[in-house]
């Protein structure tokens, strides 16, 4: 259903209202619909957690009948409820979505646009449709992720070339909808429910380099060679073979470079950083910024005292620090990963290149490349790979 005060129904949803005593929606449904319903009518309000929700609806052993926003197998709640009760969703009735609502109201068509859901969801896809440069961007909202939210992230970012329209209670003669660039979107409240599409206001291609200039990035206390130099990063990411990966994690992160880059070459990927040194923040926010790179999740402090279980499990690690306790890291890193992992080390030492290979032999694993490269008057770097086994 949409947001209309007097909603009208089709005669076999108005048939079935009359034939069904349970019923369940947000409390809003509820406003809309309460002159419809039976007498003796119960009703089940959809609040988190959703679990109470379900215990509530096998108290009864009777069909329950179901008022939801939209579409509601786009984004809906119907997806939600076929995973807790299988096959037991007899039929839905699908409105217009609310994206489709407000690009009718905009006369925007909406082919080509890409949708996310921000409602209650990471920011995980938004960031790779703007990483991508997509030209136009369908969101749901909720309390949370509202449009001022998401303009600031935008601009943060720097995706400033941009036009946002918002939709607010669509569907019904309290239907509102804005055109604003997104500077206006972060000083203004906008009532909820709402949506909104992002539209680029000139050509967007993607065209992040392939292989950040070292000198661009923000330094760690003005030390310009505390970071890994442009071919020796490529390679390291090349090895990690983050194409067919899509959680890396990037241990000793530094300046951010080598999290960066893999974000802006690998949009789907999940980017987990680490960094024990305080001033990790300042030089990932910083960097991350100034490359246009939303979307890492970086933690500062001792790594092996961080809650690593509760992150989303590497399946691709690069090791760039490891503050002299490399066999415990690797091991870590094996531990969480599996034998299907894969860790990549770059090694400035003949003690640490020793240290690598004792510790993948430790654990079981194979180093299964190696190359030393110098970049110019640099010391010799080699870079390993490693695998729980063979490919």
């Amino acid at each position: 259903m949409n947001d209309e005060k007097c909603p009208l129904f089709p005669d076999e949803v108005r048939r079935l209202i009359s034939e069904h005593r349970i019923f369940s929606g947000g409390r809003r449904h509820r406003e809309l619909v309460g002159e419809l319903l039976p007498e003796g009518a119960v009703w089940i309000d959809i609040v988190v957690p959703l679990s109470d929700v379900y215990a509530q609806y096998r108290l009864y052993d009777e069909p329950v009948l179901v008022f939801a926003s939209g579409d509601p197998l786009f984004f809906g709640f119907t997806t939600t409820l076929m995973r807790e009760f299988e096959g037991r969703v007899t039929k839905t009735f699908p409105s217009f979505s609310s994206l489709q609502m407000l690009a009718h109201a905009l006369r925007l068509p909406y082919h080509d646009m890409r949708v996310v859901s921000l409602t209650g969801r990471p920011w995980h896809e938004f960031d790779r449709a703007l990483i991508e440069r997509a030209h136009k961007v369908g969101v749901l909202t909720d309390r949370k992720n509202t449009p001022a939210t998401i303009a600031k992230r935008m601009l943060d970012y720097g995706y400033t070339a941009y036009r946002m329209y918002i939709g607010v209670l669509l569907g019904g003669e309290r239907e509102e909808t804005y055109s604003l660039p997104l500077e206006e979107v972060v000083t203004k409240d906008f009532p909820h429910p709402n949506c909104l599409i992002i539209e680029a206001v000139e050509p967007q291609p993607y065209d992040a380099p392939l292989g950040l200039k070292e000198l661009d990035f923000f330094p760690l206390n003005g030390r310009v060679n505390m970071i890994t130099k442009m071919p020796i990063r490529l390679v390291s990411l090349s090895l990690l073979e983050l194409e067919r990966r899509r959680s890396f994690w990037d241990v000793g992160f530094c300046t951010g470079s080598v999290s960066i880059e893999a974000k802006l070459r690998y949009p789907h990927l999940t980017v987990t950083a680490f960094e024990v040194r305080e001033e990790g923040t300042e030089l990932m926010e910083t960097n991350s910024q100034r490359f246009h790179a939303p979307g890492i999740d970086y933690h500062i402090g001792d790594f092996l005292a961080q809650p690593l279980e509760s992150l989303p499990r590497p399946e691709a690690a690069f090791i760039g620090g490891h503050g002299g306790r490399l066999p415990e890291f690797v091991a870590r890193l094996a531990e969480l990963m599996g034998e299907d992992g894969i860790i990549v080390f770059n090694s400035v030492s003949e003690e640490t290149l020793q240290l690598f290979r004792d510790s993948i032999a430790e654990i079981g694993w194979a180093i299964t490349y190696e190359t030393r490269l110098a970049v110019d008057s640099h010391n010799p770097i080699t870079i390993l790979q490693a695998k729980g086994r063979r490919d």
